[in-house]
C-alpha cells in the first residue's frame, strides 16, 4: 500500500490538439511561441509550405519548406490532416507526428487559419480545443502588421482587406480571446489549456485510478 494509503496508480491522458487562429496580425504567432516557452508538455505542429522563407526563419523549426509539386504529393497520398492555400502559397500539417504525440500523451500546438481548423475539426474534434485571437481595433491590426516589417504595402493591404472575411469564423470556434494586451491574453491561453487538459474524457486513465482508490476504502 502507498504512504496515507493512497493509491499511486497514474492517471495517463490523451493529448489534445490546441489550435489557436486569427487574422494576420492579430497575435496568434506571439502568443504560440509564449505559450511553448513557457509549458514543455506542448510541441509545435511544424507545417510544411510552398511560400519562400522569411528573414530569420528556419527550415524544420517554423516551417518545412517544400515545393509544390512535394506538396501536391503529400496531399494525394492523404499525408496532410488539413491543408489550405492562402495568398499564393500551400499550407499543411503534417499527418504522423500529429497522430504520434496524441498517442504519446503529447499536446500539439497549431498556428493555422479557419480552413485549416475546420478540416481538423471534421477529422478529429473529440482532440481539438480551439481558439479565435481578435484584435482590440481595425487600427492596432494595421499597425501590428506594419509593424512587423515583413511583408510590401500591397500585401498588408491584401491581408487588411481578408481580415473580415476571416473574423467572420469566430463563431466556429470554442473560445475567442480580444488580444488587448499581450500578458492578459496569454494568461487566458494558458487557462484554457489547463482546463481542456483536466476534462474528464481525455483522462484515459481516470476509471482505474478511482477503481483503486475505492479499493483501498474497503
Amino acid at each position: 500500500m502507498a504512504r496515507g494509503g493512497q493509491s499511486r496508480k497514474k492517471v495517463e491522458r490523451r493529448g489534445l490538439m490546441l489550435v489557436l487562429s486569427s487574422p494576420s496580425g492579430a497575435g496568434k504567432t506571439t502568443l504560440s511561441r509564449l505559450l511553448l516557452r513557457a509549458d514543455r508538455r506542448i510541441e509545435l505542429s511544424v507545417s510544411v509550405t510552398t511560400r519562400p522563407k522569411r528573414r530569420g526563419e528556419i527550415d524544420g523549426r517554423d516551417y518545412h519548406f517544400i515545393d509544390r509539386h512535394r506538396f501536391d504529393a503529400m496531399v494525394k497520398k492523404g499525408e496532410l490532416l488539413e491543408w489550405a492555400e492562402v495568398f499564393g502559397h500551400c499550407y499543411g500539417t503534417p499527418r504522423r507526428p500529429v497522430i504520434e504525440a496524441l498517442r504519446a500523451g503529447r499536446d500539439v500546438l497549431f498556428d493555422i487559419d479557419w480552413q485549416g481548423t475546420q478540416q481538423l475539426r471534421e477529422k478529429a474534434r473529440d482532440d481539438l480545443v480551439s481558439v479565435f485571437i481578435l484584435p482590440p481595433t481595425v487600427r492596432e491590426l494595421e499597425r501590428r502588421l506594419k509593424r512587423r516589417a515583413q511583408d510590401s504595402k500591397s500585401v498588408i493591404g491584401a491581408r487588411m482587406a481578408k481580415a473580415a472575411g476571416e473574423m467572420s469564423h469566430w463563431p466556429e470556434y470554442d473560445y475567442v480571446i480580444v488580444n488587448r494586451d499581450k500578458a492578459e491574453a496569454f494568461a487566458e491561453v494558458r487557462a484554457i489549456l489547463a482546463a481542456e487538459r483536466l476534462k474528464r474524457e481525455r483522462q484515459i486513465g481516470l476509471s482505474d485510478f478511482v477503481r483503486a482508490l475505492q479499493a483501498k476504502l474497503k
